[in-house]
This record gives structure tokens, sequence and C-alpha cells, in this order.
């Protein structure tokens, strides 16, 4: 891989050089539609029916042929039909046929006038209203034609889409295998969550974040823990993540100039550019490629690790896991409620809170603290305020552009 050496990036050039060079997963498994929920598909998926499978009434009503209608006397009821139970007698001239909503549609059936428009009498039913040909009645194939397709590759399963390939009759899907991430954290001061803390160390937050997004994504996530500060142990741990996994995450260690053993491990075992993007908070960020899997270094700092992954790393796992149906949240216009401090430089992604007016618009304010420490800022939040590199202090009043969060930071 070719080394990118532009010292401060912008969001979209990070994005471009990154998804540029990754193709998505070519391998496919065959599941059962009941254990594909969350999976990509990995062919166009075509029905193997007419849907509807046939003629069928779209109302509760009558079943009439026009040469029957335009007399004043009631037309008898010669039979009934229903869903699951249709009509199978003679069908006598003169007369009209009692009919349920999603019953097939009597030979010879011209249109279906709904029970609200007939008037029942003693000896037969008469209508209040003029008939179309063809009123009421669902065609087969209306919905979906036999052949067609119904669903591309590349779209996620869920509740919008395997009941429908159920109502096909299908019950195997083929789909994109899960993307395998190896995680693991790296540095003495780390401790698991829930340890005890002697003097300078801090809880992992940032792998056990990242691990949650992770499977808010769908991968498969090989979680290989803490990793000490000594070269040997980080060398043997990325060998054992490049073998295992189609993408390492680490954080920290990814800082321009910071002397340690990750980045020196990682230039010797693969192709990394550590860049410097144009963003806050974030500003440091490495990528590239181990002998077998590529490679995300998020920083340290809990927020830009979040900042980041959400921003950068999403949109790589969307496009190694082979969607095609993914994208941020659109970004709208906000009038702003309280000041904001911002120094122009960089694009500043704070933590806000939106809402909706009965004026109409949208309203926002902040989280409070926006330091890349406070991981609080999150909390609350439900979407990200975007301020310009350009830009500089916010007032109040002024309209913003925000970013609402996608699942992976609201569910």
């Amino acid at each position: 891989m070719a080394a990118f050496s532009t010292p401060l990036l912008t969001l979209d050039q990070a994005l471009e050089r990154m998804l540029g060079v990754v193709d998505p997963l070519d391998e496919i498994e065959t599941l059962a539609l009941t254990d594909a929920a969350g999976r990509v598909t990995a062919r166009p998926v075509v029905s193997p029916v007419n849907v509807p499978p046939f003629d069928n009434s779209a109302m509760d009503g009558y079943a009439v042929r026009l040469a029957d209608l335009g007399g004043s006397a009631p037309l008898q009821v010669a039979g009934k039909a229903f869903a699951g139970v249709p009509f199978s007698g003679d069908w006598p001239d003169g007369s009209v046929l009692r009919i349920m909503t999603g019953a097939p549609i009597p030979a010879g059936t011209d249109a279906v006038i709904m029970q609200e428009q007939a008037n029942p009498v003693a000896d037969g039913v008469c209508f209040t209203a003029a008939v179309k040909p063809g009123q009421n009645i669902r065609h087969i194939g209306d919905d979906i034609r036999q052949g067609a397709e119904v669903m591309p590759a590349g779209r996620a399963l869920g509740v919008a889409e395997l009941p429908l390939l159920a109502s096909l009759g299908i019950d195997k899907i083929q789909v994109i295998r899960r993307l395998k991430v190896a995680l693991f954290s790296t540095g003495d001061e780390l401790q698991p969550i829930g340890a005890p803390l002697a003097a300078g160390q801090i809880h992992d937050t940032n792998r056990f974040t990242v691990r949650l997004m992770l499977q808010q994504l769908g991968c498969e996530v090989i979680d290989l823990g803490i990793i000490a500060d000594d070269a040997q142990a980080l060398r043997a741990a990325f060998h054992d993540a490049d073998q295992r996994a189609d993408l390492v995450i680490t954080s920290g260690g990814v800082s321009v100039g910071e002397a340690d053993y990750t980045k020196a491990i990682l230039e010797e075992l693969g192709s990394i550019n550590f860049w410097q993007l144009a963003i806050k908070p974030g500003k440091p960020f490495a990528f590239g490629q181990l002998e077998h899997a590529w490679f995300c270094g998020l920083p340290g700092n809990p927020v830009s690790a979040a900042v980041t992954f959400y921003q950068l790393v999403q949109p790589l796992i969307v496009r190694l896991s082979g969607r095609v149906d993914w994208h941020l949240a659109p970004r709208l216009r906000a009038r702003l409620l309280a000041p904001l401090k911002k120094t122009p430089g960089r694009m500043d992604f704070q933590r806000g809170i939106f809402y909706g007016i009965p004026e109409g618009g949208l309203e926002v304010r902040s989280t409070g603290p926006q330091g890349s420490h406070v991981f609080s800022s999150f909390s609350q939040a439900n979407c990200f305020i975007v301020l310009d590199a350009e830009q500089g202090p916010v007032a109040a009043g002024e309209w913003v552009t925000i970013e609402p969060f996608n699942h992976l930071l609201l569910s």
C-alpha cells in the first residue's frame, strides 16, 4: 500500500483514502432464515412465487358480474367465498356472491363491491354506488412478480426484510460471513473494568466502548484484552490478531512523534500510516494493513476514540461487510440555544441534544463540557453539532449543522 503523507487530513480525505483501498468480504454462508437477522445478503434475492399468488378480494363485500347489474330488483346471493375456502359451486346468472377479504376471486367476476355500498334486503342485496370494472380486486403478482428481484446483494436483514422473505416461502438465504475484528488495548496504566485501581491507573473503557460498537455492527469480536507495554508481548498480540481477524483495532499509541512500542512494531509488521486529522476530538489516527488484516489505531482519549470510530471505522466496517444500504444520518440545520466555544482550524464534533419545536424546525444545545476525556458528554447526547474547520465561536440563536446519531450510539 502506498504511504499517505498528507500532514493534516480532512475527514472526507481520510475516508476516501481508507474506503478506496478496501474491498468487501467475498466469503458466503447459507443460513436458515431464522438465523439470518443482522446478516448481509450475498446475492440478489428473487421471488420464487407471485404475490399475491392468485386474484383475490381487497374488501369484504360482493363479487359481481357487470352484466347482472343495472336493474332495480335485488340480486340473490348464490354463495360465499372466504380466505382459504374459495367458492366452488355454480354461479347462476342474475346473482352475486358474498366474498371476504383475501378470498380467491370466482371465475367470471368483474368487480367486488364493498359491503358499505351494499344494502341487504329480504330477497337479496341492492347496491348504492356505481361500479367500475376491476374495482377492489387484487390481481396475481400485483405486489411481486415471480422471478423479480426483491432484495439486492448487500442488504442488511432485519425486521423489514426477513418477514418479506418468509412470506415468499424462502427458508434459506446466502449471506456474507461476519467480519472478524480483533481488539486489544495497550498500556501499563490500564486495568479491567471492576478491578481495583492503584495510583496512576485507569479502567480500560475504550476497549469496552469499541467492543459494544462492534457488536452493534454485527462483527465477530476477538477480544485479546489488555497487552502490557512490552515489545515482545505486543509483537505476539499483533501477530495473533493478524492471523485471526480481518481487521485489527487498538486505541492509544498513535500520536505522531509518540515514542512507544506500538508504532515501531506496526511499522515493522505492516504498512501503517499515522495521520493527523483536521477534526476535534480525534486528531491522531492510524490506518493501514498488516500481513493479512487491515488495521485502525484510535486515539487514547475516550471521546476521541468514540468519535473516530463513529466517523471513520464505522464506514470502513460497513464497506468490508459488503453493505450497500447503510449511511450516516443526514445532516440537518438547527437553531443554537446557547453559545459554543470553537477555535478555527479543525472540524469540531461537539455532542448535543436536538429537539423539534411546535412552531416547526429544530433547536439544539450542547451537553456541557466537551473535553476529549469527558465521556459523559455522550450519555445525554443524540447528535453531533458539526462546526466547520474555519468556524470560530458560535453565538446563541445562530443556525448550526447537526448530525443525528444512528443506531450505533442510540440503541
